[in-house]
């Protein structure tokens, strides 16, 4: 089927840039787990590339403006787009904020030519919507999304002459990381297989032996077909899911909530047929009768999350669109219907219910879906260990099915932490707490030194205790080099003599220089 493709350079970082309100030209660079996932021309040109650490980044860019990723902020900020792009091209297919395809022979006929239909996409898109774009066509949607890297209109039924003399690299797309799949490409390097027609020239029994699933999809790229085989099925009426609502959703959270319930009985529907959906159609009505629908083609077949995660950022986008993309009124139903769907040969499903096989983990998830429907989506909060350099920093609570904060890993050195054993109590309000001196008068702190040792020390509601054993205080001075949120922490660890019908405490206590509050208690 041929295919055009339309492709926004570095988009997620557009879409952040237009989100903090920067010049267009302000070098940007979008961070994921303490790297750089995607950046600007104007950091590109000083040097910062993808994969980079963000200190590496700042340092060859001192102007560099920092933000964390954000797949629900470039879904919404894609709405626009897909909207230009449909009013002139109807039966769009979004496979990722910043990329969408569309047949190209309706199209192309009509407007007298894929020449033309690219010139008049390309101008839609900037007049509409402000952002830049570039379109490519080939005969797969893999080769149609490489020729829209370069802008490049594949002719028909070369689109493997057009693959042949690339690099194999290009297996491993950045903007749709796959597990495993750097591995692999680094394994064909070393294997002497450095172009994409090396790899289509080699027999398709012998990839598949000696790669698996993996080596017969990127073989099926390389060699210009259709990454999935072709005896696809159409997916029964029934299996299409509707919700719908009253009130009407207009706030982003509560959709956030309606797509999770409503993706998973998608999902839960397939998954008993033997069933995986590779496009999948979203479909909204709202209160004035008006109706939206956007397809979202995916390379894989979706999973549960995948598919929350699409059905999530279309509502997203929905609701934060303005101008001639806003709904206009809230949204009254809901419906999800697999357009295309594959043999689910990895589901398992029960010989005696004919059921998706779920482990201790996915029926406990399912509990906790019916749960938060009672409490909320904030209902269920789930700890996470995490980088930092003081107790509360260390652990940190998302609600249950977000995605966890990865930014601030564990594994980093963070000077200054706070060094085993960690409190097994933090308070999250800090009570405050009196230290004094031998003569009763507050210890205070001057330049990471104590005024004079600590003595006593009184926490409110109790009387003064006597300090067994003091630990030195030690600095933390963070951010630096900001003006508005550099702060410096004196933090001490003293012990408690016991009184009559307790024990000895154990206290981390946090400082200024002028006043002191409890951060934490050891058992």
């Amino acid at each position: 089927m041929r295919l055009i493709v339309l492709w926004c350079p570095d988009f997620p970082a557009a879409a952040a840039t237009t989100a903090a309100g920067l010049a267009p030209t302000a070098p940007v660079a979008v961070v994921e787990d303490n790297r750089v996932a995607v950046c600007s021309a104007t950091a590109r040109a000083d040097g910062v590339r993808r994969g980079h650490r963000t200190r590496q980044a700042q340092n060859l860019c001192p102007e560099l403006v920092v933000i964390e990723a954000d797949p629900d902020r470039d879904a919404a900020a894609f709405e626009p787009v897909a909207a230009a792009v449909e009013d002139l091209v109807p039966g769009i297919e979004i496979l990722r904020p910043g990329l969408l395809a569309m047949g190209a022979r309706g199209p192309a006929r009509y407007f007298g030519g894929e020449e033309v239909v690219a010139e008049r996409l390309v101008d839609a898109v900037e007049a509409q919507a402000g952002i830049e774009c570039q379109v490519g066509a080939a005969d797969t949607v893999y080769a149609a999304t490489l020729a829209a890297h370069r802008g490049v209109l594949v002719p028909p039924g070369q689109t493997a002459q057009f693959l042949a003399p690339l690099d194999i690299r290009e297996l491993d797309q950045p903007a749709e990381p796959r597990a495993g799949w750097a591995e692999f490409v680094d394994l064909l390097r070393r294997l002497g297989i450095h172009r994409l027609g090396d790899l289509a020239a080699l027999p398709a029994t012998d990839v598949t032996t000696r790669f698996g699933p993996r080596g017969v999809l990127a073989h099926r790229r390389a060699s210009g077909i259709d990454e999935h085989a072709p005896d696809r099925r159409q997916p029964p009426a029934d299996l299409a899911v509707a919700q719908e609502f009253d009130p009407p959703l207009e706030r982003v959270d509560v959709a956030a909530f309606a797509a999770k319930t409503l993706g998973e009985t998608l999902y839960n529907g397939l998954a008993a047929r033997g069933l995986a959906c590779t496009r999948l159609a979203i479909t909204a009505t709202t209160e004035k009768g008006r109706a939206r629908e956007r397809i979202w083609r995916c390379a894989e077949p979706l999973t549960v999350a995948g598919t929350v995660d699409r059905v999530r950022w279309q509502l997203d986008g929905w609701l934060r669109a303005t101008g001639p993309a806003a709904l206009g009124s809230g949204i009254t139903t809901l419906r999800l219907e697999p357009v295309e769907v594959l043999a689910g040969e990895a589901l398992q499903l029960d010989l005696l219910t004919n059921a998706a096989e779920t482990s201790l983990a996915e029926r406990a998830g399912r509990a906790m879906v019916r749960v938060q429907g009672v409490l909320g989506p904030d209902g269920i909060l789930l700890p996470h260990l995490s980088g930092g350099r003081t107790p509360n920093d260390q652990v940190r609570l998302t609600p249950w099915g977000e995605a966890t904060d990865t930014d601030a890993t564990v594994d980093h050195p963070w000077p200054g932490r706070l060094l085993p054993p960690t409190p097994t109590t933090t308070p999250p309000d800090k009570p405050a707490a009196g230290v004094f001196d031998a003569t009763g008068e507050p210890v205070r702190v001057v330049r990471s030194v104590l005024s004079a040792p600590p003595h006593t020390v009184q926490l409110a509601g109790f009387p003064r205790r006597a300090v067994a054993s003091w630990g030195p205080p030690w600095p933390l001075f963070e951010r630096w080099w900001t003006t508005t949120n550099a702060h410096r922490t004196v933090r001490l660890q003293v012990v408690l003599t016991a009184l009559d019908d307790t024990g000895e405490l154990a206290l981390l206590l946090g400082g200024d220089g002028h006043r002191w509050w409890v951060e934490g208690t050891h058992d």
